[in-house]
């Protein structure tokens, strides 16, 4: 486990069972649909590049912003 984590998860432990409950059913979805998409794009390679095929086209078109600068 990182330091980060473990730094986090000490602070969550001071929080009431119903927050930890919050924070935990949150965790857990982050990390469910994570493993799905990265199951999604492993069964389909065509697709993953056809994704970073048409980001590189709207980088290139100037469609982009850096994060930063979004409103």
């Amino acid at each position: 486990m990182t330091h980060v984590l473990e730094v986090a998860l000490t602070e969550v432990a001071k929080l009431p069972p119903a927050e930890q409950e919050v924070l935990a059913t949150l965790l857990l979805d982050e990390i469910k649909s994570e493993q799905r998409w990265a199951a999604s794009l492993a069964a389909s390679p065509a697709a993953l590049a056809s994704l970073a095929d048409e980001a590189l086209a709207e980088f290139r078109s100037g469609q982009c912003r850096p994060l930063d600068e979004l409103p």
